[in-house]
């Protein structure tokens, strides 16, 4: 069989190449996705995070200023 011209293996390559870039752009807009979804859920979990310091603020300055303080002491595991 007649070895390929020089052109018909450029274009070949070319293809290739098209190919693998196509790929490519499908992959980084599936990685865009997942990157705005987790920037979302850090977004919430940030917004909980500080509602719940804010409970817990409101809480500690509802207690006396001379109450005793006990230790907690965790269960093993």
């Amino acid at each position: 069989m007649a070895e390929p011209s020089t052109t018909d293996q450029i274009a070949e390559r070319v293809e290739r190449l098209l190919l693998r870039h196509a790929e490519l752009q499908r992959t980084n807009a599936l990685l865009a996705d997942q990157v705005s979804a987790l920037t979302q859920e850090r977004d919430s979990l940030k917004s909980r995070l500080n509602a719940a310091r804010a409970r817990i603020d409101a809480l500690l300055e509802r207690l006396p200023a001379n109450a005793p303080v006990t230790p907690v002491h965790k269960d093993a595991e």
